[in-house]
């Protein structure tokens, strides 16, 4: 997509769609009183017929638009200006969007009337980002897909140096959370431990991280027997891949992102029903989120140390299957009863964040689709948050909340051990039916040698079941803005 910015009447602009994005109590004077009289009073008319768009993402189309350079309007509500938020502005610019991306090198020129409580650098970033994301869709095997990217996007904004970063910003997020997104969606007879190593080799030599790949020889050397267990039963051969990112000084703290990569989780002997197993191939989405989070930490160029860490296996069933009963060491010495072999993710991240601890992370944020649990409690649009320090908590909800992104912390009081103790182990890995989002959070903590640390379990955010208006089925991408938001105020 060629992205332009142009201070120009709005009228003058030829495109195949010129899209208004209007508040229902904006002003009527120039630029928009200028359009309506091109229009010879076409926006009056729908105004006087209460026809006006005015609710967020409420839209009007006039598929032919005489007297203007553009071949077609598409009019959309951003509700009061007085509660316009970003997250508002971006809903309805998602909207917009994918009424137009349905078909081929569409060209769209976009406007908006001042919106006082959005600054023009989060405006022209987001309206950007939502374009790119507009333009793929879930359909990756498609042979006719339904979605396209733009030819041209044209942003009807002043030209300056400032504008145009935030548009290349809004480009590289769209971009990375469109990576993030098609990792997840495609099969896992694509996608599996070994080519999505060969993948983030690839995707690092482009934008200049440091790639390493510890394949099966190194995980056991590195005593990685958890995460080992888990990938047994697999004709796939485990992989774990570090991404370094070192933009700061060897002296500035590192930050570390953590991803739990099941490529497909049948739950091995513990087997999933065929329901629960449908969307299995999604269970990579934390490492995906971390791929995609370096990436635009790379091309953003900022100046911090960032290390990321994807743990990528297979679960499957064989005769070489870890049992129920089994006893797995970990890379710290922890010992681990394993009384559910569907609970393996958290097995992989148990080795994935003693590695990272151990390779010298200040911080540690992971994620990962780790329990149902956490969706009961939370429902699919709210990311479930756990922390051992409360000031770094904080730090990630005001990250997520500046992106809109949202997350919900629960508690991480320590009488939820007892739930995971263990009469032949150091602990279990499953801490029975209630709080299974926690217990599964306060394992992870048993890996990360009180570092500073934040669990986010995306498994309800990071896979959409069914379309919406602003939004395309299957995986979302959540949480790489988040990541990038984070990396970019990391001291």
């Amino acid at each position: 997509m060629e992205l332009q910015l142009e201070e120009r009447s709005w009228n003058e602009v030829a495109a195949d769609w010129l899209i208004v994005l209007v508040s229902k109590d904006v002003s009527w004077s120039f630029p928009l009183s200028d359009l309506d009289s091109h229009l010879d009073g076409v926006l009056s008319q729908l105004r006087e017929r209460d026809e006006f768009p005015s609710d967020v993402g409420e839209t009007c189309k006039l598929p032919v638009a005489k007297g203007i350079a553009a071949d077609r309007l598409l009019l959309v509500g951003l509700g009061s200006t007085e509660a316009l938020t970003p997250a508002k502005f971006e809903r309805a610019a998602r909207i917009a969007f994918r009424q137009i991306t349905k078909k081929k090198d569409q060209t769209v020129a976009v406007a908006w009337p001042g919106t006082p409580n959005i600054d023009s650098a989060t405006a022209i970033q987001t309206a950007v980002m939502s374009a790119v994301i507009a333009g793929v869709g879930p359909g990756v095997y498609q042979s006719e897909p339904n979605r396209h990217p733009l030819k041209t996007l044209t942003l009807l904004q002043e030209a300056s140096d400032e504008n145009r970063k935030s548009g290349e910003a809004g480009h590289i997020l769209g971009e990375t959370i469109n990576q993030t997104r098609d990792l997840v969606n495609r099969c896992a007879d694509e996608i599996y431990p070994e080519s999505v190593a060969q993948k983030a080799k690839e995707m690092s030599d482009e934008v200049g991280l440091r790639c390493r790949i510890l394949d099966q020889e190194q995980l056991e050397a590195e005593r990685m027997g958890s995460l080992l267990a888990v990938a047994r039963a697999s004709t796939r051969p485990p992989r774990v891949v570090v991404l370094e990112y070192l933009g700061a000084s060897s002296e500035a703290p590192t930050l570390a992102l953590c991803g739990k990569g099941v490529c497909f989780d049948s739950g091995g002997l513990s087997i999933k029903s065929s329901e629960g197993m449908n969307t299995m191939k999604a269970d990579m989405a934390g490492a995906a989120t971390v791929f995609g989070a370096l990436a635009a930490i790379a091309r953003l160029k900022l100046p911090v140390n960032v290390v990321g860490y994807l743990g990528l296996v297979e679960n499957m069933i064989s005769g070489s299957a870890y049992k129920l009963g089994d006893v797995l060491t970990a890379r710290n010495g922890v010992t681990i009863e394993v009384l559910n072999t569907d609970a393996e993710g958290r097995l992989v991240l148990a080795d994935v964040l003693a590695y990272a601890v151990d390779q010298g992370a200040d911080k540690i944020v992971d994620l990962a689709t780790l329990t149902g649990a956490c969706v009961v409690a939370l429902g699919e649009e709210v990311n479930g948050l756990f922390t051992n320090n409360s000031e770094w908590g904080d730090e990630v909800k005001a990250a997520a909340k500046s992106c809109e992104e949202r997350v919900w912390e629960l508690p991480m009081d320590n009488d939820f051990n007892d739930l995971l103790k263990s009469d032949v182990a150091d602990c279990k890995n499953i801490g029975g039916r209630w709080g299974g989002a926690i217990t599964a959070a306060k394992f992870l903590e048993k890996f990360v040698s009180e570092k500073p640390w934040v669990h986010l379990d995306i498994a309800g955010p990071s896979f959409a079941t069914s379309s919406k208006s602003h939004q395309d089925s299957g995986a979302t991408g959540v949480m790489v803005r988040t990541l990038v938001e984070l990396a970019r105020n990391f001291k």
